[in-house]
């Protein structure tokens, strides 16, 4: 089991980068294919990027692609998103999940994730 804490989260405005790390305790990073989710107020948990546990696989949402960018500390036991040109509609809860499945793949569906962080939250002013 592992135990997901996210921080980086703040108020930045339209066009800043924020970076945010999920810290992994319990069993080691390494162990998991790791994912970013948000979910901004009123609406559904959506998938933002993912990363297996290697680092060399990585998937984003057409919303960030160019944007955002996930890496991986597996010495560290922490994933990174680093978040730039920050949008007011990127503005939600950011979640970290991890997944012992094939943690060679990297995963979208939230379903795929067995556990979750408690989130951070991002609000970007216009």
């Amino acid at each position: 089991q592992v135990q997901l804490v996210e921080s980086g989260g703040g108020l930045v405005h339209a066009g800043d980068s924020l970076r945010l790390s999920c810290a992994a305790s319990g069993r080691t990073a390494s162990s998991y294919s790791m994912g970013w989710f948000r979910q901004a107020p009123g609406k559904d948990r959506e998938f933002v990027s993912a990363i297996n546990w290697s680092g060399g696989t990585t998937d984003y949402a057409d919303s960030v692609k160019g944007r955002f960018t996930i890496s991986r500390d597996n010495a560290k036991n922490t994933v990174y998103l680093q978040m730039n040109s920050l949008k007011p509609e990127d503005t939600a809860v950011y979640y970290c999940a991890a997944t012992g499945r094939n943690i060679w793949k990297t995963y979208r569906a939230s379903l795929e994730y067995e556990y979750w962080g408690q989130g951070t939250q991002v609000t970007v002013s216009s």
